[in-house]
């Protein structure tokens, strides 16, 4: 399974950084502008960052791979705080890396797996855009391999799969800071272009590889 770890970072006060971005800030646009990527990344993710540093220090946390917080803390209600945190922040470093500038198409073993388990690679990209869309409030939508079995999973707020055992290969952020400056209240707009011209198929092979 993909892990994001820890990092050390002096200039971060703690054991966790703002990873830098796969791509320049302007890489994504016409989908995504560089002014959301610069927002997004630059303030929403790097608070998450900042935050957790913060709760993490003088804990068991502070020198914890941030997969291994999500679990630990996930429905821990005395944990929530370092729960919410530590999970945006490995879904963010997760989310940078589900995206690439040229996007492309599954490679021969994720499309044949597609087909057995979501009828099409078609079909996938119209459930998928569906969960992303009907996830309600903010949250985030996955490919996740679960066994040896993909499927698409909705999750609220910081919630991630890695929580619940299974094995993230894509996701797309539908919160709302992650497309409301380029497309205001359009979500599946958004989600459309993401999923035809952004998706990350290299990064979703090397993490069902992995898994």
């Amino acid at each position: 399974m993909y892990q994001a770890t820890a990092i050390p970072a002096t200039e971060a006060g703690g054991p966790f950084t703002l990873t830098p971005l796969p791509f320049a800030e302007e890489a994504l646009a016409p989908v995504i502008s560089r002014k959301t990527v610069a927002l997004h990344y630059g303030e929403h993710h790097r608070a998450y960052v900042e935050k957790l540093n913060e709760l993490a220090k003088g804990t068991e946390f502070a020198r914890m791979p941030l997969d291994e917080i999500v679990k630990r803390t996930a429905k821990v209600g005395a944990r929530a705080e370092i729960f919410n945190n530590a999970g945006q922040a490995w879904n963010h470093h997760f989310y940078w890396r589900s995206l690439a500038p040229k996007g492309g198409r599954p490679g021969e073993e994720l499309r044949r797996r597609l087909d057995r388990d979501l009828g099409s690679y078609d079909e996938f990209k119209e459930a998928f855009t569906k969960a992303a869309t009907g996830q309600f409030g903010s949250g985030w939508a996955w490919l996740v391999a679960d066994g040896e079995t993909l499927k698409i999973v909705t999750t609220s707020n910081a919630d991630s799969p890695i929580a619940h055992g299974l094995t993230p290969l894509l996701t797309v952020d539908v919160w709302e800071h992650a497309y409301y400056l380029d497309y205001r209240n359009r979500r599946e707009e958004h989600v459309r272009e993401v999923v035809d011209r952004l998706l990350n198929w290299e990064f979703a092979a090397q993490n069902f590889g992995a898994g």
